[in-house]
């Protein structure tokens, strides 16, 4: 899995530019062609039109597997409707910078199948919400540390709002008086941990993540503790000495090196107290060492 995924990442960086550019920003206008329609048209012809419906689907709709996601800002107040268009508009744009529009897009696109296949599954009029939730998830994963002003005054990190996103489909799932339909935000989360895969722990503060680590160890059982040669040693240095491949870079987070990932670039943190090297991937995702 791994290796798929190493491969994956190979693929968008080599076509990173190869994606929609600015998708956000034509999911946003086409929103909002769909917000000024629905003022000048009450009668709702609109949305019955375009939301998700799998019965019309299999009669030859085909179009409904993607459209649902132009309502989003339906039936919204005109201040909501400006706030959430240009805050999601943010996200995007921060996201595909990231990762280039090759992978931003096929994030956007993989996003849909899974609430597709989860609209056919329980018949459900799935609405973009949960997909535009884990774009947030996403951002708040590649920059945890980034600030938000809540109602403009109140200064919050992006990764304590991700983990609140996270609360708030747990409380969803746990609705189970919906079941099935409490379990729609999983394939969105899905999709979230397809693409993030074990970078989804960069959400939670470095402490919190230690402290995990220390109780599933202590859980084990733990681990002895391995000796470590010293120069000079003499016979205890040669028998416990393991050889390692030379390598010049290697990222703190993941650990792959410029010799096991020749493809890889590799930088080191100016805001990292000390000398520590990050991939591509992980230099502009991960916790600050001080």
């Amino acid at each position: 899995m791994k290796g798929l995924r190493n491969r994956f990442d190979r693929f968008c960086f080599q076509h990173r530019n190869k994606g929609i550019p600015n998708l956000m920003l034509w999911i946003i206008l086409a929103n909002a062609v769909v917000y000024v329609v629905q003022l000048v048209d009450p009668s709702d012809a609109l949305f019955y039109a375009l939301r998700f419906d799998r019965d019309l689907i299999l009669q030859g709709q085909v179009w409904r597997l993607f459209s649902f996601v132009f309502l989003e800002l339906y039936s919204r107040s005109p201040l909501w409707v400006v706030i959430a268009g240009i805050f999601y508009y943010q996200l995007g744009r921060a996201v595909e910078n990231y990762w280039g529009s090759c992978k931003f897009t096929l994030y956007y696109l993989t996003g849909i199948l899974f609430l597709d296949i989860a609209g056919f599954l329980f018949n459900y009029y799935v609405l973009p919400s949960s997909l535009h939730l884990t774009l947030f998830l996403a951002y708040a994963t590649m920059y945890p540390d980034a600030t938000f002003l809540i109602f403009f005054i109140i200064p919050v990190k992006a990764r304590w709002l991700g983990i609140v996103d996270l609360a708030l489909y747990l409380i969803q799932l746990l609705q189970i008086q919906y079941f099935p339909i409490n379990l729609v935000p999983l394939f969105a989360l899905a999709n979230y941990i397809l693409y993030f895969g074990k970078d989804f722990f960069n959400i939670f503060p470095m402490s919190w993540r230690i402290n995990a680590d220390r109780v599933r160890r202590k859980t084990k059982g733990g681990k002895k503790a391995k000796p470590i040669p010293f120069p000079g040693a003499g016979s205890y240095t040669a028998q416990t000495a393991q050889p390692q491949a030379p390598y010049t870079h290697r990222c703190t987070v993941c650990g792959r090196t410029d010799v096991t990932n020749p493809e890889l670039e590799f930088r080191y943190c100016s805001k990292c107290k000390g000398y520590y090297c990050y991939c591509i991937d992980h230099i502009n995702n991960h916790t600050h060492i001080q």
